[in-house]
């Protein structure tokens, strides 16, 4: 007999994105449940089983530049397009003091340093109230205490197309670390990939990009 297991959007969204772990993982903490359609009652759930089988090699969420930016444009309503309905769980949306340049890449939730990889939606901000200069330097307690340390791009802006149309760019950031001021900066085996939609090669101040860490 089958078995049956019960899941949630953001339980099974989690278990595609660590879909390396071990296949004895529970999924009793996922929140899932069955309620009666009449009364909202929780059903017991006690036929269910708790030992998660994990998912087939190679599954994961890993989606090219041309669908992250497409993700992009419907968090943004480009031509009334509307995000898919479990986009929140696999690209988290970050604000105000969780951005990508009030946190170091450790303390984001997802981001892990196994050569895997974790999106988020967020807004640039100018460094300064003058100049189109964004904000590169992580302003964060971990930064406070321990080193500075700044989003550098490396290379070209690269144009995004699609079919011959050009949907945004992506720029390719990595992150330096100084011990103290003045000392040589040093790689900290952070990378990330920015992703902007639109024609002009520099995103606006307060634009949404997509970033994959």
């Amino acid at each position: 007999m089958a078995r049956t297991w019960l899941i949630n959007s953001r339980g099974l969204a989690g278990k595609v994105k660590n879909a390396t772990v071990s296949s004895a993982y529970p999924i009793k903490d996922c929140g899932a449940n069955r309620e009666c359609p009449n009364c909202n009652y929780c059903i017991d759930n006690s036929d269910v089983s708790h030992e998660w089988p994990g998912l087939p090699a190679g599954v994961k969420f890993d989606p090219s530049d041309v669908e992250l930016l497409e993700h992009l444009a419907a968090k943004c309503g480009v031509e009334n397009s509307k995000p898919h309905m479990f986009i929140d769980e696999f690209i988290p949306t970050l604000e105000g003091d969780e951005g990508i340049c009030c946190a170091h890449p450790e303390d984001l939730s997802g981001a892990k340093k196994d050569g895997s990889s974790v999106h988020f939606f967020h807004r640039t901000i100018n460094a300064y109230a003058t100049g189109q200069r964004k904000r590169r330097k992580i302003q964060s307690q971990h930064s406070l205490t321990k080193e500075h340390v700044r989003w550098h791009k490396t290379g070209n802006t690269k144009q995004i197309m699609d079919n011959g149309i050009q949907k945004g760019y992506k720029k390719i950031l990595v992150l330096y670390k100084t011990s103290k001021k003045g000392s040589k900066a040093e790689k900290a085996n952070w990378v990330m990939h920015q992703y902007h939609l639109g024609t002009d090669e520099d995103e606006k101040e307060g634009q949404y990009v997509v970033s994959k860490i």
